[in-house]
């Protein structure tokens, strides 16, 4: 109850006061089936904005040899993967077939949500698409609105987690997933609609935030390339670091022939069991535990981790994606023992990854999917080891491995029987820093590129609610005092 009496005197609870409260509508707002919204802003149905909608082309009328090199696009889901349409197509059809197919070729300005397969995924098509038509896929359809919604609000709405979750309501439970009456359930859906001039300013904040997200890609991308191609110069000694590159006498140091082809005359070139025997890598281990293999009921929340290739991550181990052991149940495996400064090789299923352990821990534990190895510092720098891996000379061994089986994987003794291209010490620890200068700026850029898709996140949580107004709803208001 609400109310209690102390000594004949009616007070009110305090948690009556706190849920009165916690459930008060602010001023300025309402109280909607969508949520709290401010009170200008309308609820709507989608049926109440939509001017038309309609469903892509049955399977059987559009074929594989209705496809041509060039022409109106056919979409599929790779294109309905973020707030505007991807402009990236492999397949096309004429312009008479898509006339033939009449509702389902999409315009700009039309929204195309994917309701089989992987369902949920909605794009709106900008009016500065590479194309003015679209033919939709058997698994998407279309939607055209009415002039008081901009189709990117509709889109950004239902990227919003409120909306995604409403979107995916009607997703079927068996079989190929899907939305069940997928234009009849989309027609329900309900979505707040400020002032078109409102949706637009929000709409533009988000796309100057879109802006920096994809200027961050994009130098990402840049970065990476650059590094691939310095790890590809520097790790074969096609380019020298000018302190390494002369002899004694100022003349320029040549080349040498073996088994991987030219290399620096004074680089050596040895096999991992070639290492292993003459003490460059100390040892080498998968995660082989035979009758020890943890079962499921053995892993836990937290203890030592159990690394297996499906938890590298640039370079390093995510530790959030890793299982864990109690320490009791770790200490009784005898192989596959990693410790800080391995470096870790996933070779079986997701073959190629690469990473340093770094983890403050004793030790951490392998599954049978990833091998460790330990470097003698004083021949073979870890960071130069694990940089090699990923070079071309490297791969190129192991991708030879995979080719001569239909098993993913490349085994611990295969393993042993890969060159290595080794300068000297000196030299690997020059290249090693280079290269890990480049890890860092790239890993800094990655942080920022993640602090802001976070940040456009908590945006969205804002705007999109009308928990906070832009400057121009507050003019909206004066306007109409």
């Amino acid at each position: 109850m609400g109310v209690v009496t102390v000594n004949k005197v009616a007070e009110v609870s305090a948690q009556y006061l706190a849920e009165l409260e916690e459930n008060a509508v602010p001023v300025g707002y309402k109280q909607t089936e969508v949520g709290l919204i401010p009170e200008d802003w309308e609820e709507s149905t989608i049926n109440d904005v939509l001017s038309e909608i309609s469903m892509g082309p049955f399977g059987s009328d559009i074929k594989v040899s209705n496809f041509v090199d060039c022409g109106v696009p056919v979409l599929s889901g790779l294109n309905v993967n973020a707030e505007k349409l991807k402009d990236q197509f492999t397949n096309y059809v004429t312009k008479e077939k898509a006339k033939a197919l009449k509702k389902a070729v999409a315009s700009r300005g039309d929204v195309v949500v994917t309701h089989r397969g992987t369902i949920g995924r909605i794009s709106y098509i900008p009016e500065d698409s590479l194309f003015e038509k679209y033919v939709i896929s058997q698994s998407q359809f279309r939607a055209r609105f009415v002039s008081k919604v901009l189709p990117s609000w509709v889109v950004l709405y239902f990227h919003s987690s409120q909306g995604s979750r409403s979107l995916l309501e009607g997703k079927s439970h068996t079989g190929v997933p899907a939305i069940a009456q997928a234009t009849t359930t989309f027609r329900k859906l309900k979505l707040s609609l400020p002032r078109i001039e409102e949706q637009t300013a929000i709409a533009n904040a988000l796309s100057d935030v879109d802006a920096l997200i994809s200027e961050l890609e994009k130098l990402i991308a840049k970065k990476q390339a650059i590094k691939t191609a310095t790890m590809q110069q520097l790790l074969t000694g096609r380019t020298r670091l000018p302190q390494f590159a002369l002899r004694e006498d100022g003349s320029k140091k040549g080349y040498k022939q073996s088994e991987l082809g030219d290399i620096p005359e004074d680089w050596g070139v040895m096999t991992i069991g070639d290492a292993l025997d003459s003490g460059f890598i100390f040892d080498q281990m998968d995660g082989n535990h035979g009758d020890l293999y943890p079962k499921s009921h053995e892993f836990s929340s937290y203890g030592v981790p159990y690394v297996g290739a499906t938890d590298f991550y640039s370079g390093r181990i995510d530790y959030k994606n890793c299982k864990y052991l109690p320490e009791v149940r770790a200490k009784k495996f005898k192989k596959g023992i990693a410790v800080d400064g391995d470096v870790l090789f996933a070779h079986n299923a997701t073959v190629g990854p690469v990473a340093i352990l770094r983890t403050g821990l004793d030790f951490v534990i392998l599954s049978t999917t990833a091998t460790y190895y330990r470097c003698n510092s004083e021949k073979i720098k870890n960071v130069f080891l694990a940089k090699y891996f990923e070079s071309e000379f490297f791969v190129k061994q192991y991708s030879a491995v995979m080719s001569q089986s239909t098993r993913n994987q490349v085994p611990i003794l295969a393993q042993r029987k890969f060159f290595l291209i080794l300068p000297e010490i000196e030299e690997q620890t020059a290249i090693a820093t280079i290269l890990s200068d480049m890890d860092s700026e790239i890993q800094a850029l990655q942080q920022r590129l993640t602090k802001t898709r976070q940040i456009k996140q908590g945006m969205m949580q804002e705007l999109l609610t009308g928990k906070t107004r832009l400057p121009f709803a507050a003019d909206i208001e004066v306007d109409n005092v």
